[in-house]
């Protein structure tokens, strides 16, 4: 048996401290403390917000009464001075009584706050009186001379100014125990230039104000005049005011001053808009738990936002560098989006161009065409992918061509909204087009030229030899006709033969001229009168003149100038332009209107002799259209079917050969028609007159650019 002490069993574990009370009530307060603070601020700020909306209403109303009073006043200030010009009127050219009595009736019908209207003499005494149409007679219990007090002082204070004064108001009874407090306008009487007596006008105020003031006034407000000390002297309104918001102004007029007060009948402001203000502010604050929610929804869709943003931007970088222009256009037709190079290239600003159905840029004269393409086209037929080309116009007129690739706008849900085009402007294509068709017209009419000149020199050579066997049997037989002036036979045969020699002589010159020209050798130049050339080709013209029925006209200048100039190669172009003046004169010209006139002019510049020499070649043609005359003088360009359109183009180059110009232009007629055409050059004048005793000496032209024929 063991003798070792028992051990003592361990202590039960101790229970948990409470915490202390004090500790519990700081932590709660922790807590509760934000929202107490939370919930006064909110008390405190619903508070200042009831009292602010109530300051405001307050505020609020008294300005309307404010203005209501100094519009008021305004009213009855104009009205009262509209009766006072209107009776000034009735004095006007001294009226006999009678006349001022009618006259005084029309106007007291017209204005109802005027009372009576007294004519008095010097003694002031009353000569004639009216009264309102509309009232009883005012002075019916209360004779006028007991009170005619006020009366007489304005118009002492009216015959010292000159002018109408107002009495104090003054209170008149009215049968039945009623009455009306009236004032008096005293106006001064002129017979002549001289004082001729007064005129009196009474007006009831109570009157006054019904109908001088804005009717919407008196609906809401009581209007009326008071003393000093607040008494009520008239009033008008329906309501009765309640003292809350009053305003008052003075009404200034000669010799009397009205207080005018304005009573709104609102009261104070009433609680139930403020209650109102309060349960929204209190339903905000209820709501003020979803805001969190939304918070987080706001940052989401700022998120998203901000891609989209970053999206629409690199979007619309790209569309902005093209240098294809972009429209967009809904299924009406409307412009809904045009990007800066489409804006640059119509010339129209994106503000100008949206929500157009009809664009600028359309051509005014293609607008029905084009409105019916744009009908098809929205109806569902769409062009082809592939482009279509159309015009544009710019914005300063200017029309040019466009390559339009056109295809159907699809939304993101599949459903098409509208069409989207890339538009590209061709002009420099078709420039370039244009430069290498004109090219190739260039070559073509070189080699043309070129085939030409080597025809006009194998010609040259192949006929001069005929030519001169011609010359040479021409003369050999004029050498074997006898001379015999009896035989007229004979005669008439060597001048046939004489011409014929003639004729050869001037066609081996004319193709030696060519050949020249072709060769662009330095031509023979002569000085000779203007008139040797007219007469070198008159015969032939004459010629062809007598098939057509043409008539000839000289218009020659004495002296007639002189000229250096290749004879040959200027007769060539002064044939050439009076056989293409008759022909045009052969189909559309009447018989008895065909006349060819040929005029020479010396053209002179201001103060200077004259260096230059003006040959004009006139029809009575039916002109030249404008289509034709663009291309007038291009090489191988004709109207004729038998012509090869070298003609024209070759005078103009003799005659720029020679330092002129050539140059044409369509004569005007009666009532603006044309009536035909002149087609007129120049040469220089000669040095000196050596075959022309009258003629003048000109100075050289060899320096002097060619003046405008």
């Amino acid at each position: 048996m063991s003798t070792e002490p028992l051990l003592p069993p361990p202590p039960p574990p101790a229970p948990p401290a409470e915490p202390r009370p004090a500790a519990v009530r700081w932590r709660r307060w922790r807590r509760t403390w934000p929202w107490v603070l939370l919930v006064a601020l909110l008390l405190v700020a619903q508070v200042l917000l009831l009292w602010l909306t109530a300051n405001y209403e307050q505020t609020r109303a008294q300005e309307e009464v404010e203005l209501v009073a100094a519009n008021a006043a305004a009213d009855v200030r104009q009205a009262l001075a509209g009766d006072v010009q209107s009776l000034q009127a009735l004095l006007w050219n001294d009226p006999s009584l009678p006349q001022w009595r009618e006259d005084a009736s029309t106007l007291m019908r017209n204005r109802r706050e005027l009372m009576r209207l007294e004519r008095r003499d010097m003694r002031f005494a009353i000569q004639e009186a009216v009264d309102s149409p509309y009232h009883p007679p005012l002075f019916s219990t209360i004779s006028r001379e007991d009170l005619d007090l006020e009366a007489e002082v304005a118009c002492t204070g009216a015959r010292r100014l000159a002018g109408p004064t107002f009495s104090r108001s003054y209170f008149v009874p009215l049968p039945g125990g009623l009455g009306m407090e009236v004032t008096d306008v005293c106006l001064p009487v002129l017979h002549n230039g001289a004082p001729g007596g007064t005129m009196i006008a009474t007006i009831s105020l109570g009157v006054a104000l019904e109908h001088m003031t804005n009717p919407s006034f008196t609906r809401t407000h009581e209007i009326s005049f008071v003393e000093g000390d607040g008494t009520r002297l008239a009033r008008a309104g329906l309501p009765r005011g309640a003292g809350v918001y009053v305003a008052e102004r003075l009404v200034d007029l000669p010799g009397l001053t009205l207080a005018l007060r304005v009573d709104s009948a609102t009261g104070g402001p009433r609680l139930i808009p403020n209650l109102a203000t309060a349960l929204v502010l209190g339903l905000s604050l209820a709501l003020s738990g979803l805001v969190w929610l939304l918070v987080r929804d706001v940052r989401k869709r700022a998120a998203a936002e901000r891609r989209l943003a970053e999206a629409l931007a690199l979007r619309r970088a790209m569309e902005d560098s093209l240098v294809a222009g972009l429209r967009a256009r809904d299924l009406q037709g409307r412009i809904t989006y045009v990007n800066p190079a489409f804006c640059e290239m119509v010339g129209f600003s994106s503000r100008e161009l949206l929500g157009s159905t009809i664009p600028p840029y359309w051509p005014p004269e293609m607008v029905d065409e084009y409105t019916r393409r744009q009908r098809v086209r929205l109806s569902g037929n769409a062009p082809p992918r592939e482009g279509f080309e159309t015009v544009f116009m710019h914005r300063n007129g200017e029309r040019f061509p466009v390559m339009i690739y056109e295809a159907p706008l699809v939304d993101a849900d599949g459903r098409q909204s509208g069409w989207m085009s890339a538009a590209l402007d061709i002009r420099a294509q078709r420039r370039a087009e244009e430069l290498s068709r004109q090219q190739q017209e260039k070559l073509q009419a070189t080699a043309r030229l070129a085939t030409v000149g080597e025809m006009a020199s194998l010609l040259s050579h192949e006929l001069n030899q005929p030519l001169a066997a011609i010359a040479s049997y021409a003369t050999g037989t004029l050498n074997l006709i006898p001379t015999s002036p009896a035989d007229e036979t004979l005669a008439l045969i060597r001048q046939a033969t004489g011409r014929i020699a003639e004729q050869a002589e001037r066609a081996g010159r004319v193709i030696k001229s060519v050949h020249n020209f072709v060769r662009r050798r330095e031509q023979l130049r002569e000085s000779l009168r203007a008139d040797h050339l007219i007469d070198a080709v008159l015969p032939l013209v004459r010629l062809q003149a007598r098939k057509s029925g043409t008539r000839i006209e000289l218009d020659l200048p004495q002296p007639v100038p002189r000229v250096t100039c290749d004879r040959t190669m200027v007769e060539q172009v002064l044939l050439n332009l009076t056989r293409n003046a008759i022909q045009a004169m052969e189909v559309a010209t009447p018989l008895e209107d065909r006349v060819l006139t040929l005029q020479v002019r010396a053209v002179a510049a201001s103060g200077h002799e004259s260096r230059w020499v003006s040959i004009a070649v006139r029809d009575r043609g039916p002109g030249i259209p404008q289509e034709v005359a663009q291309r007038l003088f291009t090489p191988f360009f004709t109207t004729k079917s038998e012509g090869m359109g070298l003609g024209l183009s070759l005078c103009r180059t003799v005659i720029e050969q020679h330092g002129g110009a050539l140059v044409f232009e369509s004569l005007a007629g009666a009532g603006g028609q044309v009536a035909g055409t002149e087609f007129r050059f120049t040469l220089p004048a000669a040095l000196s007159p050596a075959d022309d005793p009258a003629g003048a000496a000109a100075p050289s032209a060899a320096t002097e650019a060619p003046p405008p024929p």
